[in-house]
């Protein structure tokens, strides 16, 4: 298997060869590429891929991510009932 077409942010299926391309491409920051493809925007809020955005930023453009602007973790997301949400128990 080619290393490139290896998913690193399983939530919104985002390649390595997408976040190099763009990367590349743009020459941006970590939000920015975040932005850009949506690697780490997905329910588990950036937890499994966020390190490995990092790496590829640094290793593309040579910068090393500030995090001034934090890419935000959010709790994973459980799914709820119609039920629950209408407030009606049976």
């Amino acid at each position: 298997m080619d290393t490139h077409q290896l998913i690193v942010c399983r939530c919104e299926e985002v390649s390595l060869a997408e976040l190099i391309e763009t990367a590349e491409a743009y020459q941006c920051s970590a939000r920015e590429l975040k932005l850009r493809t949506r690697a780490g925007m997905g329910c588990c809020g950036g937890r499994t891929c966020r390190v490995l955005v990092d790496q590829v930023i640094e290793k593309v453009t040579g910068q090393t991510p500030s995090h001034t602007v934090p890419l935000g973790y959010q709790p994973p997301i459980r799914p709820l009932s119609f039920q629950l949400m209408g407030g009606r128990n049976k």
